[in-house]
This record gives structure tokens, C-alpha cells and sequence, in this order.
């Protein structure tokens, strides 16, 4: 080997040997020469961290995704940031702040001076600290109330940057991180304005100190934050008007928002490396959440953290901030939804028949000559509870729903945006040219939650049995029944509300019923022996049995109605599932030799005991919502946008038989329910509670405590981050 190569060799191993961190080692990103001084001293104790400094959040944001550094403590507003498709991180540790118990959530207050005599509503012309541009307490939360409030005229994204608003509304601030020369009176206050600790008053100590200083009237900070203030000199400002002890933040506060959280590059490895380090950093690093040592507060850590909580598997930004903050963030920063108008929607298919039908329909969106470019992508999730997971992980964007679902989603942030209507006739159900379907006989029920119920938009609950059947429904106990699915709408949450408000005494419904299918029950319960699983496989059928998907032949409407034929006392269902089943020109071959007259409706509370299923009006068990398309808040445009014009193309006005159909189905329900005539949108802003009405929400709450109503992902998000709800509660966008 030539000796000029092998010194030129040696002398480049020797600098890499200086320059590249030790292989097992987490390098962690510092945004001040105080938070690099504590690094060191934790790389020092420890063994496992090497330090990476740079001048502010986005730099090490930016240094993380290329692969430079691996973490950084965020908070929420800088999560959302770091989220975003051009970063890409996921928050995989949080910080908790409990005293005796976990709380991984802070308060966000308004602090002011004791007898400077305005209040929350009269801030207009104040000086105002801020601890950052998109930080969560110092920004996203007050100036996302102020707007919500209507105490900060805003005109949203669209007509100019909320930065703008901002600036005419306080006479000074300091905001660190805001255009300096675009918006000079945003840091008018500060001294150089940097979104760092080179900036005196950044981050909740700074803020505060912007207080102090006499530079502001107010300070958006968290509530531990002054927990050592003098009482004497600084109290809260309230939302209700009021003025109250620092002491008393739980009842004049902001909102409760998600606390600070670790972020790093989707890497499972690199995640559960940074969390065994940071562990076991606990022991030999005493320091590791106290920051007085290095010159300066909540460095790499908040100084109140007790104690780092691992997030679950496949945590992002939107399941720890939760849909509405996010929602919000996304509104204050004019930050559109991350899909645009080219990108396919992703529909989530529960079975093999729904996934035939999403993958024809998908087919039908594109052109011979870019059919990889569909406006539709199918996803295929194995149970309902699943797809509201895809959709939570924005593995998928949309689904439809029977009403129990609904109030599942919607407990796990999600919305309904579109609902299916039955019965309209032409001059109650047509579209404009952007394929909006109109109903006409609109009733307003619920005017606390603006929101407008349309009679055609719901259904009926129904019990049904053979026409010669001596049961009624005081005879139920000991028959076998006939169920959509575990928690449906008319095949669970209605019977089995009424029955245990009425009969049933505890939650052990499997003693009610001799035997009975349940589909998405404990398969080893008496509530699965009735299943047949998969008919139409003559090897491995069992496999499927009570399964909560189209690969138990008794599952959903006509599931449950064959399930009667074929063995059952009892069938409950939705009013047309008769008629669906036996008229008309797609009948399924175990219900050719039945006709409607051939089974009966059992009255609950009805002035007979039974009827014939055309007077399902008089004879029913509840009306019921609706079912609706449930998606994230921020994708509620782009689903809403997509299916006006899908219903316009491929809706009831279809009449070309070759066409594919949107509201057909080869077998029975696939996608959407075979007797919806349009789909119509939901009130902007309309929760889930909203929308399926009191009387149904309390009633499938009321079920709650015999069954989980949150999908064991959901709760375990909840279970991280309690204050999510808080969140959406005080901060709604108007």
C-alpha cells in the first residue's frame, strides 16, 4: 500500500475516532451554551449521551431529521412543528408533573400584577410576555382563547397571518421567535427576540421575568411556573372576568394541555435506546430534571418534571396532542391539513366484500392512464375498533359508521362529517353542482350544540321474529338471539340498554339468552355459540367464528336476519332489513323461499305486542341517528369535499346499469347502507355527542360500565395524556 495513503488513512480513521459519537450513545440536541453545559455534565455521569448544540428549536429539529442528533424535550406547539411531513418526529416520552400521581399535563395561566385593574376581556392595548411563537402556554393556548372568545378580531388564515391580528392587538410584546421585521411590536419588548435561552425572556421563566421587569402587563405562562411567586404581588387573570390567587389555577385557568414530550425519528430502536439511557441516567445523574447548576431554568427537562412517562407504540403528534389542540395549531399557523387535492382518501374496509367494493370503487376514480393516481385508497382493518385506530394513526383518513361506533371514534377525537339519509324522495334528496345533498324537512333539536337533526337521517331499532313465533318482548329471557355486532346501534346498544335498564340487573348479558351471536363477543361465551363463522368455506369456517366482520355469515343486518332463518328466536336489526332481504332483485339465497309477511315485529311499550314489519313506525324499540363518516377534524374538508362529488358521480341518480354504484351492494351494507339515498354534511364543528343526541349518547354511556366504550389503544392514549379532552373543551376555533 502506498505510504502517503496509509498516513492519509490513518490520520482520517484518527479524526473520525474524534468526530463521530460512540455507536451505542443517544446525542442529544441543546438550544444554549447553559442547556450544552448540562448535557456535558449528563454525558459525564452517564456514559451514554453526547451533546449537539445549536442556536434554537427548529435547528434541532432540522438536526434530528437529518440524522445529526436523536432528541430533544418539545413542547406541544414545537411537537406539532416537528410532526410535520418535512420532519417527521414522534413524541416517545413524556414529562409528569404529578406529586403523588401521574399528570403529565400542565395548566396554562395569565399571570398579572395585583391591582393593575383589567381584566382577560380588556387586554386589548396591553404589553404581553409570551414564552414562544407556537408554544402551547404562551401562545397557541391565549391567543386561541382570545379568538374563540371573540376578544381578538381575527379573519383566519385566509385573509392575513394571525401574527398580524396579534400585533394590533397588544401595544407591545414580546413573542421570542416572531419576524422581527415583519412584526416589530411582536418583539418590541424582548432583547434580541431569538426562540432560545439567548433570549432573556423566553421560555416560562422569561416570560415571567418580562412581567417583573415592568416591560409587560400580562404573561402567558404554565401555573407551576409561579409557584414560588409572591402572592401579594401576582394573581390570575380569569376567562370568566374574575381575578384569583396564583393558588387557585385549577378554576381560573386557560385550558389543561398536554405536557413536553421527548421527539426523535420514527425508529423503534432509537426509542427504546432513548428511553433504558434516560432510565437509568435517574441514578447516576441527580440533576437530570434540576437546571440551577448550569446557570439557567428547565433546561433539556421543565425543573418541575417528578418523573418520564414511556409513551405506546406508534405515538405521533396527533394521539398525544390530541384532534382539537391540533386542529387549532393548525388554524393559528395557517398550516393546511397535510393532504392536498391530488392525494387519494384512505377509505378503511372492514372484510373481504367491503374491500371488493372500496377496490372497484377506487378503480373507478382514476384514468386508464393513471390508475395508480385513484381519488380513493383502500385500507383494510379487521374490525371497526380497528379502523378507528388506522384512522387515529392517519394510517387511514376515513370510515362509516353505525351509531355505536360513532360514539366510540368520537371518544377517541374523532368526527362525523358526513351522514347517510334513507328516505328522502326526489324533492327532499338532490344535489347541487358540487353534489350536496339536500333534505328538506330539517327540525332543530339540539340548538346548544347547533346542530340540525333530519328525520331522514335516522332509522329504527327493531325486533324481529318469525311470523308464527308465540314471543314477545316480555318472553325474551332463555330464547336465542340474533345480534349486528357488539356494540351496534339496533343490534346491541338499544336491546341491551333497554333490557338492562328494564331486567337485567348486572352486566352478565350471556345469562339472558340461552345462546346467542354477538359478533366481536368473547368467542369462548355463550354470546358467540349461535355464530356459524365463514359459510361460505367448507374448510377453516370456524376460524372465523363471531368474528366482527362479513367472515361470519351472521354478521351485520342481513347476518343477524339469516341468523334468525337459520336457527334464531329473535333478530334484532335495523326496520328495513327485512324488506332489504326479501324484495327486490338481490336476494341472497338463504332468504329466496321468505317474504316480509313471513316475520313480525315485537312492540316495546307499543299498544300491541307485535306487528306486521311494515308498521315499524308504531312498532319499534328507539329511532335512531344515523350513520356517519368519521375522520380526523382536520381532515373534514378534504373527506367532505371528496364525497360531494362521489355521490354526484356514483349516488342513487345513477341509472346506468353498467356504472359502478355507490349505495349498491353485491351482498348487503358494503361501505354504506344499501338504502341510503345521499349522503349529507354534518354541522362544522359537530361532536360526536352532537350528533347522536342526548337520549342515545347517555344511553350508550349508560352501557359504558358493562363494556369498554374507548378501544384499548385509545384509552392507553388517554391514559398518557389525561388532559386531551380539556384541551378541545375551553379552546373551540369559531
Amino acid at each position: 500500500m502506498n505510504p502517503l495513503f496509509q498516513a492519509l488513512l490513518l490520520l482520517g480513521l484518527t479524526a473520525y475516532s474524534f468526530a463521530a459519537p460512540a455507536a451505542d450513545s443517544v446525542r442529544w440536541c441543546n438550544k444554549s451554551p447553559q442547556e450544552q453545559r448540562k448535557c456535558e455534565a449528563l454525558k459525564t455521569a452517564t456514559g451514554h449521551f453526547t451533546c449537539l448544540e445549536k442556536s434554537d428549536t427548529m435547528q434541532c429539529i432540522e438536526a434530528i431529521k437529518a440524522g445529526m442528533a436523536d432528541a430533544i424535550t418539545l413542547d406541544g406547539g414545537d411537537i406539532y412543528e416537528a410532526s410535520l411531513a418535512n420532519h417527521d418526529l414522534h413524541p416517545i416520552i413524556a414529562e409528569d408533573y404529578g406529586e403523588t400521581s401521574s399528570d403529565t399535563c400542565y395548566y396554562a395561566v395569565a399571570v398579572v400584577k395585583k391591582g393593575s385593574g383589567f381584566s382577560f376581556s380588556e387586554l386589548k392595548g396591553k404589553k404581553s410576555c409570551h414564552t414562544g411563537l407556537g408554544k402551547s402556554a404562551g401562545w397557541n393556548i391565549p391567543i386561541g382563547t382570545l379568538v374563540s372568545e371573540g376578544i381578538l378580531k381575527w379573519e383566519g388564515p385566509e385573509k392575513e397571518q394571525i401574527e398580524s391580528a396579534v400585533s394590533r392587538f397588544f401595544s407591545a410584546s414580546c413573542v421570542p421567535g416572531a419576524a422581527k421585521d415583519v412584526y416589530p411590536k411582536l418583539c418590541e419588548l424582548c432583547a434580541n427576540c431569538a426562540r432560545s435561552h439567548m433570549e432573556p425572556y423566553y421560555d416560562y421563566e422569561g416570560a415571567f421575568k418580562c412581567l417583573k421587569d415592568g416591560k409587560g402587563d400580562v404573561a402567558f405562562v404554565k401555573h407551576l411556573t409561579v409557584k414560588d411567586a409572591d402572592p401579594s404581588v401576582y394573581e390570575l387573570l380569569c376567562k370568566d372576568g374574575s381575578r384569583k390567587e396564583l393558588s387557585d389555577y385549577l378554576s381560573c385557568s386557560l385550558a389543561r394541555v398536554p405536557g413536553h414530550a421527548v421527539v426523535t425519528r420514527s425508529d423503534k430502536n432509537l426509542a427504546h435506546k432513548i428511553w433504558q439511557y434516560l432510565e437509568a441516567a435517574k441514578s447516576t445523574f441527580p440533576n437530570l430534571f434540576k437546571s440551577s447548576d448550569y446557570g439557567g431554568k428547565n433546561l433539556m427537562f421543565k425543573d418541575s418534571t417528578k418523573r418520564l412517562v414511556l409513551a405506546p407504540d406508534n405515538m405521533n403528534a396527533y394521539l398525544y396532542l390530541g384532534a382539537e389542540y391540533m386542529h387549532i395549531i393548525q388554524a393559528l399557523k395557517k398550516k393546511e391539513p397535510t393532504s392536498t387535492p391530488t392525494d387519494p382518501v384512505k377509505w378503511c374496509v372492514v372484510g373481504k366484500k367491503e374491500r371488493e367494493k372500496c377496490d372497484a370503487w377506487s378503480i373507478n376514480t382514476c384514468t386508464v392512464a393513471e390508475c395508480d393516481k385513484g381519488k380513493i385508497k383502500c385500507i383494510s382493518g379487521v374490525s371497526a375498533d380497528d379502523c378507528i385506530e388506522k384512522i387515529m394513526k392517519k394510517e387511514a383518513d376515513a370510515v362509516t359508521m353505525d351509531g355505536g361506533y360513532v360514539y366510540t371514534a368520537g371518544k377517541c377525537g374523532l368526527v362525523p362529517v358526513m351522514a347517510e339519509n334513507y328516505d328522502a324522495g326526489k324533492d327532499q334528496c338532490h344535489y347541487n353542482r358540487l353534489g350536496l345533498c339536500f333534505k328538506m324537512n330539517a327540525v332543530v333539536l339540539n340548538l346548544s350544540v347547533n346542530k340540525y337533526i333530519y328525520t331522514n337521517s335516522s332509522y329504527y331499532a327493531v325486533a324481529v321474529v318469525k311470523k308464527d313465533s308465540p314471543l314477545t318482548w316480555a318472553t325474551l329471557k332463555g330464547v336465542k338471539s340474533c345480534h349486528t355486532g357488539l356494540g351496534r346501534t339496533a343490534g346491541w346498544n338499544i336491546p341491551m340498554g333497554i333490557l338492562k335498564k328494564t331486567v337485567i340487573n348486572d352486566c352478565d348479558f350471556s345469562r339472558f339468552f340461552s345462546q346467542s351471536c354477538v359478533p366481536g363477543a368473547n368467542k369462548t361465551s355463550s354470546l358467540c355459540s349461535l355464530c356459524a363463522g365463514d359459510k361460505r368455506v367448507t374448510i377453516g369456517g370456524d376460524d372465523s367464528k363471531c368474528s366482527e366482520n362479513d367472515s361470519e355469515s351472521y354478521y351485520g343486518y342481513a347476518g343477524a336476519l339469516r341468523c334468525l332463518i337459520e336457527g334464531g328466536d329473535v333478530a334484532f336489526v335495523k326496520h328495513t332489513t327485512v324488506f332489504d332481504n326479501t324484495e327486490g332483485g338481490n336476494i341472497p339465497k338463504w332468504a329466496m323461499d321468505y317474504k316480509p309477511s313471513d316475520f313480525k315485529l315485537l312492540c316495546y311499550n307499543g299498544a300491541t305486542d307485535t306487528a306486521p314489519p311494515s308498521d315499524y313506525m308504531k312498532c319499534n324499540l328507539a329511532q335512531v341517528p344515523a350513520h356517519a363518516v368519521m375522520t380526523r377534524p382536520e381532515s373534514r374538508d378534504v373527506v367532505v369535499r371528496l364525497l360531494k362529488e362521489q355521490q354526484r358521480e356514483f349516488g342513487s341518480s345513477q341509472t346506468d346499469a353498467d356504472t359502478f354504484k355507490l349505495f349498491k351492494s353485491e351482498t348487503k351494507d358494503l361501505l354504506f347502507k344499501d338504502s341510503t339515498k345521499c349522503l349529507a354534511e354534518v354541522t362544522p364543528r359537530t361532536t360526536a355527542e352532537g350528533f347522536l343526541g342526548k337520549e342515545y349518547y347517555d344511553s350508550v354511556t349508560g352501557l359504558a360500565a358493562c363494556m369498554a366504550s374507548e378501544l384499548k389503544y385509545c384509552k392507553e392514549i388517554k391514559d398518557l395524556v389525561k388532559c386531551i379532552k380539556d384541551v378541545s373543551k375551553h379552546l373551540v376555533m369559531k
